[in-house]
């Protein structure tokens, strides 16, 4: 799946979010990136198969999957003006909610970890194997990622 497909589907969640709810944030990019990495981590712990190709990156403040980093590279806030929802990105949202895994992954993630503030992930993603075992903006391979999400993540029963 592409990842800038998923990538939408978080900041069209935000943008309705934010409309029922005026206390809700908007959308960061370094908020997107650990949320990218915990649906990747969810998804390969639940179905043995990444949600996307593209790899992610053990950077300072936690992993980054660059293709997203580069596309909003300066912007804090990507949802309202700095990055306005279009009638693409609704489509990508729609497109991926067809798909019933990928969409159940990202609305568990969604709960999970929507909420938290962009620091609180990068505390989270910075205490957890797969960031701290891997060189600074070297890959995080996707079995790290598998294992420690099946080991510590996902429950099942």
């Amino acid at each position: 799946m592409d990842v800038m497909k998923i990538a939408n589907w978080f900041r069209v969640r935000n943008y309705s979010d934010m409309q029922v709810d005026e206390s809700i944030d908007e959308l960061t990019q370094l908020k997107l990136m650990k949320l990218l990495y915990f649906s990747q981590g969810v998804f390969l712990a639940a179905y043995h198969k990444r949600l996307f190709d593209d790899p992610i990156l053990a950077w300072n403040y936690g992993p980054v999957v660059k293709q997203v980093h580069d596309k909003y590279v300066g912007k804090r806030g990507i949802v309202n003006d700095n990055v306005p929802i279009t009638n693409a990105d609704l489509s990508d949202y729609e497109n991926i909610n067809s798909d019933e895994e990928a969409s159940a992954v990202l609305e568990a993630v969604d709960r999970a970890y929507g909420s938290m503030s962009s620091s609180d992930l990068v505390n989270i993603t910075h205490s957890q194997t797969p960031w701290k075992t891997t060189p600074q903006s070297g890959e995080i391979s996707t079995d790290k990622i598998e294992k420690y999400f099946k080991d510590h993540v996902v429950t099942y029963g």
